[in-house]
């Protein structure tokens, strides 16, 4: 998975995010990460948003700490 810093992280934040988020390759992949965060890191409906874009496109919305929301594009 490719990981895009659109909220401009700091590169040192952005690489340990992006070394935890790297190997999503579903959304079991998503739900068993989540699972394994400290609380208080994901928000506690952990996905808010599943868009459908089409029959084979979803943007799956994940809440992430106080102020960051992660946007999987799936196909």
């Amino acid at each position: 998975m490719t990981v895009i810093n659109l909220a401009s992280l700091p590169s040192d934040q952005f690489t340990q995010l992006e070394r935890e988020l790297g190997g999503h390759r579903s959304l079991s992949d998503i739900l068993s990460w989540s699972q394994r965060q400290q609380p208080g890191t994901l928000a506690p409906q952990i996905i808010t948003d599943i868009v459908v874009q089409d029959e084979f496109t979803h943007d799956v919305i994940v809440p992430w700490g106080e102020s960051l929301v992660l946007v999987y594009d799936t196909t």
